[in-house]
C-alpha cells in the first residue's frame, strides 16, 4: 500500500499531542498505563491513559530485541461497551497517535461503543526507535537524467541503506505486516480483552487483511475505509486511467472547470511530452527563506501526480499545476502543504534518505510474479508510467525479506466487514477494492460517490453508518453522495 500524502520525515521519536498527567475516574490503569489528557493541536482535549507492551523485534529469532509498543487508550462512555477499537494507521510509517489530531471528533464519537486505541505500530511515532538512513546518492537537481538513472540512484541509496540498518543491528526481517498482526494480538493480550475491533484504512486495512487471517479468532469485526489488498502495495497503472476517466465526469458537472479541462488526460500527455523534450526551471523555496534552482522533469509531475491523485481537492491543485505548464507557466507548488509532495521534492541537491519501517513493510508485502507482470505491461503506456509506489522499483534488493506468495491471497472470512470506498479515491482504486474483499462472506461495501483516499471525517453519513455496523444494525443506503471540490483554476 503506501499512502500518506508525503509522510513527513520522523526522527527520533516524535509524540504529537500534548500529553499532561491528570486524574479520571472512568478508567483503570492497565500494566504500564498512566493517566493523562490528549490535547490536539487546536486545543481539543480528552481524558485517557498512555501506554506501551513490548514484543519481541523478530518473532522467529529467540534471543530477539524486545520493542516498546505505545498507544493512547480512549475509555470507553457508552452503557454497554463492546471490545476495544484499535486504529490502523496508513502509510505504512503513519502514526496512530498523531491521527487523533485530526479525526478527533471520529475517536470521541466511537467510545460509545468501547474503548478507542490509537495504535504506533512498530517502527512508527512513539514506537519507533529506528534511526532514519541518510544515503550518499545525490539527484542532480539541475541535471536532465534518463528514468534508469535516477532509478538506479534510489536502488543504490537502498543498497547502502540495508547495509546501515544492519550495521545498527536493526532486523529489518521483524518490520512487517506479519509481525504488525501479531502486534495486535499481543495488545489484545495485554489489554486482557477477549476480542478486538480493527478500524484501518489504506495501509492500515492491509494489516487489517492479514489479521483476519493471522488471528481470525481475536477479531470481533472490521472497519475499513481506501482498502489495500494483501497483493496491491503495488498499484496497477491502467487503474489509473479508469480514476482519471471518473475525474474527468466529476469535472465536467461544473462549466468553468469544463472549460479549463476538457481532456485531462490530453492535458497530462501534452505536459509530459512537454518536459520530455525540454525540462522546466523553477526555484523551490526553502524554510530559511531562499530558494534553489530545481530542473523540474516529466518524471517529477508524475510523482507529484501519483500523490494528488490521493483526493478530490488535492487532484483539483494538481490540474492547476498541469495547466499552468501547459500554458507556459511556472506551477505553484508552494501555494499546497509540502506534506502533498514526494519525499525529497522540496529538498532538490540533498542526499536520498529513507526510513526503515515503511522502506521494509512496503519491500515485505511486495508483489506477486503475475501483479509484476501486469505492472511491467501496464506502465508502458500509462499517463504515470510506474511511479504510484516506488517501492517496486526496489524489487529484487532486498528478497529475504519478501513475506512470499501466501501472504499475498486474500483473507477468507465470515468476520463482519465494513468497507468504505471512494469513487475519486487515486490511490486505491475502488475496482481493487473490492477485489481485495472478495474473501469476505460477511462484508458490507458502501460506496461513497466522490470520496477520495481520505474518506472518513468527510460527511456525517460516515460515521452514522459505522455506528449502524458497530450495532449489529442492517446498513440499507450503500451508497453515499458527498459535494465536489471547486476544479476551477484558483
Amino acid at each position: 500500500m503506501r499512502f500518506i500524502f508525503n509522510r513527513p520525515l520522523i526522527k527520533g521519536i516524535l509524540f504529537l499531542g500534548l500529553l499532561t498527567s491528570t486524574a479520571i475516574t472512568h478508567a483503570e490503569p492497565a500494566k504500564n498505563e498512566e493517566l493523562f489528557t490528549f490535547t490536539t493541536w487546536n486545543k481539543q482535549t480528552a481524558d485517557g491513559l498512555k501506554g506501551f507492551f513490548e514484543v519481541p523485534e523478530n518473532r522467529s529469532i529467540p534471543k530477539s530485541r524486545s520493542l516498546k509498543i505505545h498507544y493512547v487508550r480512549f475509555p470507553a462512555t457508552g452503557k454497554q461497551p463492546g471490545p476495544p477499537i484499535i486504529y490502523l494507521a496508513g502509510g505504512p510509517g503513519g502514526s496512530g497517535i498523531m491521527a487523533v489530531n485530526y479525526r478527533f471528533d471520529m475517536f470521541m464519537a466511537l467510545r460509545e461503543y468501547g474503548d478507542v486505541i490509537a495504535l504506533d505500530q512498530r517502527g512508527t511515532g512513539r514506537s519507533n526507535d529506528l534511526p532514519n538512513c541518510e544515503s550518499r546518492q545525490v539527484v542532480p537537481a539541475l541535471e536532465k537524467i534518463s528514468d534508469a538513472k535516477y532509478i538506479e540512484y534510489h536502488r543504490e541509496a537502498l543498497r547502502e541503506c540495508l547495509t546501515f540498518w544492519h550495521e545498527k543491528g536493526i532486523d529489518l526481517a521483524g518490520y512487517n505486516t506479519l509481525e504488525n498482526a501479531r502486534d495486535l494480538q499481543a495488545l489484545r493480550q495485554h489489554l486482557g480483552a477477549e476480542k478486538i475491533v480493527l478500524w484501518g484504512t489504506s495501509y492500515g486495512s492491509h494489516l487489517a487483511l492479514a489479521a483476519l487471517r493471522e488471528i481470525e479468532g481475536s477479531v470481533d469485526r472490521v472497519i475499513l475505509s481506501s482498502a489495500e489488498g494483501l497483493d496491491q502495495t503495488v498499484k496497477l497503472p491502467a487503474r489509473t486511467e479508469s480514476y482519471l476517466d471518473r475525474l474527468q465526469l466529476a469535472v465536467d458537472q461544473q462549466p468553468s472547470a469544463k472549460a479549463a479541462y476538457p481532456d485531462i488526460k490530453a492535458l497530462i500527455k501534452r505536459v509530459h511530452t512537454k518536459l520530455e523534450r525540454e525540462p522546466l526551471k523553477i526555484q523551490i523555496p526553502q524554510r530559511d527563506g531562499e530558494n534553489l534552482d530545481y530542473l523540474l522533469q516529466r518524471r517529477d509531475m508524475q510523482r507529484i501526480a501519483s500523490s494528488f491523485i490521493a483526493d478530490p481537492k488535492s487532484a483539483a491543485y494538481l490540474l492547476g499545476f498541469y495547466r499552468s505548464i501547459d500554458l507556459g507557466q511556472v506551477p505553484a507548488f508552494d501555494q499546497v502543504p509540502r506534506r502533498y509532495f514526494p519525499d525529497g521534492f522540496h529538498n532538490p541537491g540533498t542526499p536520498i534518505s529513507l526510513r526503515a519501517m515503511p522502506t521494509a513493510m512496503d519491500i515485505a508485502s511486495g508483489m506477486s510474479k503475475q501483479r509484476k507482470l501486469q505492472v511491467r505491461r501496464q506502465a508502458e503506456n500509462a499517463l504515470l508510467g510506474d511511479y504510484l509506489n516506488f517501492s517496486y522499483h526496489y524489487d529484487g534488493l532486498a528478497r529475504e525479506l519478501d513475506l512470499g506468495e501466501n501472504f499475498r491471497s486474500n483473507p477468507r472470512s465470515d468476520i463482519p466487514v465494513l468497507l468504505l470506498s471512494g469513487t475519486l479515491d487515486g490511490r486505491t482504486y475502488i475496482e481493487s477494492q473490492r477485489e481485495a474483499m472478495s474473501g469476505l462472506d460477511n462484508a458490507t461495501l458502501v460506496t461513497v460517490e466522490n470520496a477520495g483516499h481520505n474518506l472518513f471525517m468527510a460527511s456525517p453519513e460516515i460515521q452514522e453508518t459505522i455506528n449502524l455496523f458497530l450495532e449489529g444494525r442492517p446498513i440499507e443506503k450503500t451508497t453515499l453522495t458527498l459535494n465536489l471540490p471547486d476544479f476551477s483554476p484558483k
